[in-house]
Formats: structure tokens, sequence, C-alpha cells
């Protein structure tokens, strides 16, 4: 028995630890590309929050002074007004977000496509199994990555608030976790779940699905080989289909998760994410539930292309199998 445990010693950390050492390495590539990509996310959320029709029920005093009109006009306005480096204001729960939920859906993934689905004979993974692993795996990560991703867009309203001359609610990440804790208690951190987890869900269908499909459909079926190449290919399109799928729940979620509450943490503009919904279509028409796509996939596309790109390399670098 000591000899297999005397090998397993001299064995690399990453094969050792397979699922922790995925979990890190997604990990760093989802902060890699969280850095490069955030002054987007931050736009998105601001142009989510335009016109929010159901704030008219909390009075004058709660509606928006004039909004800011399409994505180049709001990043404009939050650099004039704001600053520069406001562009970034929320980044610190966004990377512990990204850290958590990035590592979550990885491993999820895989763990499902390798041991629960598995692949055929011929290493052909159905689209089908692709998809409900894909959702799967996007439920999971989100989950357990709600609080850090509902101070993140407290924190990218702030600015906003400033503004508009309302008291800021925060003095930096851990006030903003503290606060949200001692206001709605456990359940707090986990406002706007539901949303959270089916926008996930749609992502994630979009993206690990489309990237998996497509890059082995191009090595099985392309003279590319698994390089850079096929990466770019893969992650190109796979945050397009992402956009499309997932923009309009994240309205949703970010819309739901900046809502004020009453002190027992209840929602004082929606009820639950289908009243929400309902309230948005009604009031803004149907395509308000595509504010903000365009930076939403200005930015979708160059983070999977920035994710998956560092992702696959570091898997190379630290001894572990293309994905």
């Amino acid at each position: 028995m000591s000899v297999p445990e005397d090998e397993e010693r001299l064995l690399p950390l990453a094969q050792r630890w397979p699922r922790a050492s995925k979990f890190l390495l997604s990990g760093c590539a989802a902060t890699v590309a969280e850095l490069a990509t955030f002054p987007l996310d931050l736009t998105k959320t601001r142009l989510q929050m335009q016109g929010e029709a159901a704030l008219a029920r909390l009075g004058d005093s709660a509606r928006e002074s004039a909004p800011y009109r399409g994505m180049v006009r709001t990043a404009l306005g939050i650099i004039q007004e704001e600053g520069f480096l406001k562009l970034w204001q929320g980044v610190t729960p966004a990377i512990y977000r990204h850290i958590v939920y990035s590592g979550g859906r990885m491993v999820t993934y895989e763990h499902l496509r390798e041991v629960v689905f598995g692949k055929s004979e011929d290493k052909h993974y159905p689209l089908w199994k692709s998809v409900i692993g894909g959702m799967m795996a996007g439920v999971v990560g989100q989950f357990l990555a709600n609080p850090t991703d509902l101070v993140k867009v407290q924190m990218q309203m702030e600015g906003k608030r400033k503004l508009e001359g309302k008291p800021l609610r925060f003095r930096g990440v851990h006030h903003a976790f503290a606060k949200i804790l001692s206001e709605g208690g456990i359940r707090g951190l986990w406002a706007g779940w539901v949303p959270n987890i089916q926008r996930a869900a749609l992502v994630n269908m979009g993206d690990l699905t489309t990237y998996d499909t497509v890059k082995h459909y191009l090595v099985l079926n392309t003279p590319l080989e698994d390089n850079i190449m096929t990466h770019g290919l893969s992650s190109l399109c796979s945050g397009l289909v992402a956009s499309i799928l997932g923009t309009p729940a994240d309205v949703i979620k970010s819309r739901i998760m900046n809502q004020p509450r009453d002190k027992q943490g209840r929602g004082l503009l929606y009820k639950s994410s289908t009243d929400c919904l309902i309230q948005a279509v009604q009031g803004e028409g149907f395509m308000s539930l595509y504010k903000g796509f365009l930076p939403s996939w200005l930015r979708m596309t160059p983070w999977s292309l920035v994710f998956w790109l560092t992702y696959e390399k570091i898997r190379e670098m630290s001894g572990v199998s293309p994905f």
C-alpha cells in the first residue's frame, strides 16, 4: 500500500486534487476576464435600471433624474460625473462572485459531463446532455455566488444614488455584506436568487453548451486542432448565444436585487420575478427586457474570449487536460 501512496505524492497537485485545481484555475481565469470587461458590466446595470416604471409607485421623490440614453452616453456620463475609476465600482464583490460562480459551474459541468452523463465511445457529447449539464452547472454556481452578486449589483448603483442626492448605503464591500445581513438576515443575502439562477441557467446553457459543442465539433469535423484558434472561435459563439438567452433574466434579477426593501427585507416594488417581468413589459414594453443588451453582448463576448483562452492556457500550463 505504501507504493501507491508514494507515487501519489509525486503527482502534480492538479492530478492529486483535480476538482479543487479546476475550481482555482477557473477562478483565476474569471478574475482576469472580469477586470478586463467590468466597465461594460457596470454600464449594462445602469441601463437596466433606466426608466424603471415601478419606481412611480414610490412617489416623485424616488424618480430618477434625467436618465442616460444609450450605452456610450451612459459610460461617458459615469466618467464625467463620477470619475474614470468609478467604471470599476463594485469590482471587488464581482471578483469574489466570479471565483465562486465560475469555480462552481466549471467543476459541476465537468463532473456531469465526465461522470454522470458520460461521453459516447467516439468521444462525442450529445447536445441534449450538454444543455442539461450547462443549465445545472449554472444553477449550482449561481446559487453559491448569490450573496456576492447581490452586493455587486447594489454597489454598482451607489454612484448613481450620490448624483441623485440620495445617501450612500455602503462604505465598502464588507460593510455592504454586514448591512444586508443585519437588515434581511441570511435570507437577505439570497434576495433575487430565483431570477438569478434562472439567468445563470440560460447563460450557461448558452456559454458552456455552445463552447463545448462548437469546440468539439470543430476538432472532430474540421482540420482545426485543439488550439487557440479553436478556443477563440468557440468562445465568440458562446458569448453571443449567452447574451441573447440571458439578457431578459439579467434585467429582472438586477431590478429585484436593487429594489428598496422594508424592515422585514421584503421588496417594495416587486413581489416576485414574475411580477417584475409583468410590470416591465406592461409599463415599458417587451423590449425593456433587452435594456443593456449591447453592453451585455459587448461585454460577454470579450469576457468569454478572455476567460476561455486564459482557462485553457492555464489548464495546459498546470498539467490539466483541455476542457
